[in-house]
């Protein structure tokens, strides 16, 4: 079980292993987790309506041509699940001998984001600038980087049988990996994506089985790191400011409380079911900025109402639902967190994006997993459930 292709799962041999047994009865199909495929497509195809419902008639954005966002979104949900299929392919195990490559490209990426090469979107200074008008934000992949170089570290020794555990020495080392994208994200900044890294590290470790020490010393010295970064002046002024909204959003309600405050009455407006597909007034009106990114559940709540919203907020529950199982139920330590990571990342993003539309949590640019319009985020969740199925088909027959 060891071996570098996924296709060779428990019981069968290399000769058997290709894509000529996908649809084998007993084959890769039948081992997939076919609720979390289909919830996320599911979001991608509502995410695609979504978007062109937000983005049709704006043509400052779409360039005069209202299916601009609407072909782009499905391109990146297409390229995603290529993604998927070449991480099932190549299976979490290989990708696990290549940490060392993957997390030395990525922290390149971020790096190459300070640089001049790098991009200022939306008071973001997080993303590179591509040939073509299309954009790379390097930490939506330091999220899945992360996760796999923490678990390749705790679970080492663990699955080999040597440790029960992880020690406190691969605790620190494990902290370390994580900590050195983290602060150069943070340098951006980007405090959102800092945010969901935070998250992540603290499920990783919960789901490797190491001390409850480190994670409540985490949580301490995370929120001393807070109170340093607000003190130090870390924080951009736009940062700053959507903070003091979330805390009242009557004080600005004309300039950094105008988003929240338009979103709330967006979603309020939609009532039960909503008033109607591409006949909300407040996404007709413009009125919501970043409606297809960061403020899309937005076009849910009003055109869609209650029970759109809701069925969104659902596909992403099977999505967790059927994460949490997998984590459980694979037979080694290194499938058990790689999967936990994903749902802490998955759960945190989507209740802060949600959040924020409900002005119950603060504005941060976080978007919507598989919803919202943006091609790096959407690559990387599809990366992120090809992880999942890849820990699902290779467990053993019995599981």
């Amino acid at each position: 079980m060891t071996g570098a292709n996924s296709f060779q799962v428990s019981g069968y041999g290399p000769e058997r292993a290709g894509w000529t047994r996908l649809f084998a009865r007993d084959s890769l199909a039948r081992r997939l987790d076919w609720p979390i495929l289909l919830s996320a497509i599911a979001l991608s195809l509502i995410g695609s309506i979504l978007v062109f419902s937000a983005t049709r008639n704006r043509t400052e954005l779409n360039q005069g041509d209202q299916y601009y966002f609407l072909i782009r979104h499905i391109l990146n949900t297409g390229i995603g699940v290529a993604l998927m299929i070449g991480t099932v392919w190549l299976g979490h195990r290989t990708l696990r001998t290549a940490v060392p490559i993957l997390y030395g490209v990525s922290v390149f990426l971020i790096l190459l984001v300070l640089t001049p090469l790098g991009s200022t979107i939306n008071g973001a200074h997080s993303w590179i600038k591509l040939p073509g008008g299309f954009s790379l934000q390097p930490s939506e992949f330091v999220k899945v980087t992360i996760i796999l170089g923490m678990a390749m570290l705790l679970a080492t020794r663990v699955d080999a049988g040597d440790k029960q555990y992880p020690d406190h020495r691969t605790v620190v080392q494990a902290l370390g990996l994580a900590a050195v994208p983290m602060l150069i994200v943070l340098l951006m900044p980007d405090l959102g994506s800092v945010m969901v890294m935070v998250v992540i590290v603290l499920g990783v470790l919960l789901a490797s089985g190491s001390s409850n020490r480190w994670v409540f010393g985490l949580i301490g010295a995370g929120t001393m790191g807070a109170v340093a970064v607000w003190q130090l002046g870390v924080l951009d002024d736009y940062q700053i400011a959507r903070f003091a909204a979330f805390a009242n959003p009557e004080l600005d309600p004309a300039g950094v409380g105008y988003n929240t405050n338009q979103a709330r009455i967006a979603i309020g407006s939609g009532g039960l079911a909503g008033s109607g597909l591409f006949h909300g007034s407040q996404t007709t009106g413009q009125f919501v900025p970043e409606q297809q990114t960061d403020f899309v559940f937005t076009v849910a709540g009003e055109e869609l109402g209650f029970i759109g919203g809701g069925l969104i907020i659902l596909l992403l529950g099977v999505i967790l639902w059927r994460a949490c199982r997998i984590a459980r139920e694979t037979t080694e330590l290194y499938g058990t967190i790689v999967a936990a990571g994903i749902v802490a990342w998955f759960a945190f993003q989507a209740f802060e994006n949600i959040g924020m539309t409900l002005g119950i949590m603060p504005v941060t640019g976080l978007p919507l997993p598989f919803v919202s319009y943006g091609g790096s985020s959407m690559f990387a969740v599809w990366v992120a459930v090809g992880l999942l199925q890849s820990i699902r088909v290779q467990r053993p027959m019995s599981a």
